[in-house]
């Protein structure tokens, strides 16, 4: 289906849209998808109102519904928690309270409702819809509304989005907020980590998800933790010395820290609660370590939310619309989820059902169900080819460790190709500090290149088999570049800490503008000539224009930006935000922008410059990255070992066809090992860039929230669809 917003809609697509916020809890994000609500409805013609403090206002009405401008959501995406208040809320549990909640919404002819939550306030949504023409019979009977408000009024449709730190809801790969708790999770343990080894000490941290363990889990796999208890997969009995062998053993061979994480609704295999004094005390008892314990608490609730959070949030309030203007009275309540990459809607009701179905198998301690329902030698060497990304050295610490518990010796190749020609090749230990020793024959080693221009290596060693048997050997390429343009993968590993750099950096000098007037900023991303960094960037950044290569653009186009920008600022807007890929263009470089706009907003605004340069490439990878890192990296590995087994023969081994030079990649929610020659004529390798890139429909949704008038392509937004068509979370 094809919507041109950019053409006057129809009378029966207007319609009032409120918003309601969570019936209890807040997470950062909340915000960027109150923003993308209320500029796309408002973008389509639809009248829209915030619902302040959750169902509590809606039961309480007057100002707490109150109308949104485009104006009233500006700088929000950078701001944690929610700026309409989230509240619990009794009364509207209760019959009366909703109908005084339906008598509030019918005053303002409004019946369409968007709720951002968990699955107790999706509950409560679903269930107000199911009594509303009851409701609205009262409401007749009482005389507080007459017969025609109840017929313009007679329908209730119902949208839901996510927002929950703890990812505990079925039929999304994640909800809004999860990644920016995972972000304070790595900030406090990166930051303990250092005190641990100077101290020589052990932490227990806790970290919450009292039903669900995926905070517990995704943090300790990106910090590398010694042990992690999880509620839905209760320890063997006899942990507890299983623990203290391992910590133990951890120190013998070197370690000065240990790491153990909980969540704070981890369990024995009899239901009993395991808690961090508990753990604490069982490693000083056992084993003596000096040892400390520290509870994040609320701190995981709070903070600027990540990149990933505002893309997310942005896409899931532009699809809840986009689900309002196609409802009819025989359309279930859906809730909009994260499918891979791509937005789908799914029957509401039947991911709650799935949530409470998890809670239900843990209560009778039927494990296996539950993490169902949640949603599984040779010597090997390891070499980085080209530019570094954060989150390499997850991806390196991984493929070492399992190449190790696979029964390899696994090599560590300094300096890339170029150390490999040069023999700098070391064994590597388990801390990834090499050793020295003898080279290794090259037919005895399969190679693990990690890196973009590796893929572009890779396709001629591939290639040069034919007259150099030696390369006749399986080989993977990791894709790891923060410019994301690795052919045959939806994401690369590093290109995540980037972004959320771009945006920290964004923040920030918006930011230091709040004290000026009428002020735009030009900012210069890298990428080559790709545009992934600068165009998702602007949309996590609120960008009112971004310049790209793949996007051809001329001085019309700029001259059109600069007008858009001087009328923003007649409205109350006083900032602007222009982002440019430092290759979108040779001749309209970023000095060359930053006057034209100079030039022609003078006496409206004026500019300042900024290329963020090499910054992005630097810092300490961000929780996906580090995961990202970690599972692409072990997946590899233990594919290379199946091609291994599968191409020895006569005491060699010998691998010469297409599907054993792969380059693994994400595609939506799969990890999929591609043929590298297949993707040459995916790629275009004179601008090193794939020829189809599934983030540039997102670039008009960037324009719609900055108020361009433009067309949205909706032909692959998610469609309602059967729950069970998504397969549900895991928590391998």
């Amino acid at each position: 289906m094809y919507f041109s917003f950019s053409l006057p809609l129809s009378a029966s697509l207007c319609l009032s849209l409120p918003l309601s916020a969570s019936l209890c809890c807040c997470c950062a994000g909340m915000n960027a998808a109150v923003r993308a609500v209320v500029r796309m409805g408002i973008y389509v013609g639809a009248k829209v109102y915030f619902v302040h403090e959750g169902y509590q206002g809606m039961v309480d009405g007057g100002d707490n519904i109150e109308e949104a401008s485009w104006e009233s959501v500006s700088s929000m995406l950078q701001v944690g928690g929610t700026v309409i208040g989230s509240a619990r809320c009794k009364e509207f549990r209760s019959h009366e309270g909703r109908r005084k909640a339906a008598h509030h919404l019918v005053q303002r002819d409004i019946t369409n409702l968007c709720v951002i939550g968990g699955d107790g306030s999706l509950t409560g949504a679903n269930l107000f819809r199911e009594e509303w023409s009851g409701l609205l019979e009262e409401l007749v009977q009482q005389g507080l509304i007459d017969e025609e408000a109840a017929q313009n009024n007679s329908e209730l449709h119902i949208v839901g989005m996510v927002g929950s730190i703890d990812n505990d809801f079925c039929g999304t790969d994640m909800t809004i907020g999860t990644d920016s708790a995972l972000h304070r999770i790595i900030e406090v343990v990166d930051a303990i980590m250092t005190t641990a080894q100077s101290h020589q000490r052990t932490f227990v941290l806790e970290v919450m998800g009292r039903h669900c363990g995926y905070l517990a889990l995704v943090s300790a796999l990106a910090c590398g933790a010694d042990w992690v208890l999880i509620p839905e997969m209760p320890p063997e009995d006899g942990w507890e010395e299983q623990m203290c062998q391992k910590l133990s053993e951890s120190r013998s061979r070197g370690s000065r820290l240990n790491i153990i994480i909980v969540a704070e609704g981890a369990i024995d295999r009899q239901g009993k609660a395991i808690t961090v004094n508990n753990v604490k005390d069982l490693v000083v008892s056992c084993l003596g370590f000096d040892t400390r314990v520290t509870i994040l608490g609320h701190v995981q609730r709070g903070g600027t939310p990540s990149a990933f959070d505002r893309i997310l949030a942005s896409r899931m309030g532009v699809e809840a619309v986009l689900a309002l203007l196609e409802a009819s009275a025989s359309t279930p309540a859906c809730v909009v989820s994260l499918c891979g990459n791509q937005a789908v809607r799914l029957p509401l009701m039947e991911c709650v059902q799935m949530t409470q179905d998890v809670q239900k198998a843990m209560d009778e301690k039927n494990f296996e169900e539950a993490v169902r329902l949640r949603g599984s030698s040779f010597n090997v060497a390891v070499l980085n080819v080209g530019a570094p990304a954060a989150g390499m050295n997850a991806a390196v610490r991984s493929a070492v460790r399992v190449g190790i518990t696979e029964g390899h010796k696994m090599f560590a190749v300094n300096d890339g190709f170029e150390g490999f020609y040069k023999g700098q090749v070391k064994c590597s230990v388990a801390r990834l500090h090499p050793r020295v020793t003898n080279q290794p024959r090259p037919s005895s080693v399969s190679s693990l290149p990690v890196g973009c221009q590796a893929f572009e290596c890779l396709l001629q060693l591939y290639e040069a088999r034919t007259s150099h048997e030696d390369f006749c050997i399986p080989m993977c390429v990791l894709p790891a570049t923060i410019s994301n343009n690795v052919p045959g993968t939806d994401l690369s590993i590093g290109a995540d800490t980037s972004l959320n750099a771009i945006v920290e950096t964004c923040d920030r000098i918006k930011q230091s503008a709040s004290g000026t007037k009428r002020r735009v900023f030009i900012i210069e991303t890298m990428g080559g000539y790709c545009g992934y960094l600068a165009s998702v960037g602007g949309l996590a950044a609120g960008a009112d224009a971004v310049y790209i290569y793949e996007e051809p653009f001329d001085i019309r186009d700029l001259q059109s930006n600069v007008e858009h920008l001087t009328e923003k600022m007649k409205t109350g807007i006083q900032r602007g935000l222009v982002l440019r890929n430092e290759n979108s263009n040779e001749n309209f470089t970023t000095d060359f922008i930053y006057q034209l706009y100079s030039e022609e907003g003078k006496g409206v605004f004026d500019c300042r410059k900024n290329v963020l340069g090499h910054m992005q490439q630097g810092g300490a990878p961000s929780p996906f990255d580090r995961n990202f890192g970690t599972k692409i990296a072990a997946k590899a590995i233990q594919w290379i070992s199946r091609k291994l087994k599968e191409s020895y023969k006569e005491g060699r081994v010998f691998a010469n066809t297409e599907d054993t030079a792969c380059l693994l990649g994400m595609r939506r929610r799969a990890m999929v090992f591609q043929p590298v020659v297949q993707l040459k004529d995916e790629t275009d390798f004179v601008h090193r860039i794939p020829k189809e890139q599934w983030w540039l429909k997102l670039r008009p949704l960037m324009k719609i929230l900055a108020k361009y008038k433009t067309s949205y392509d909706v032909s692959d937004s998610g469609q309602l669809e059967h729950v069970t068509r998504v397969r549900p979370k895991k928590v391998d």
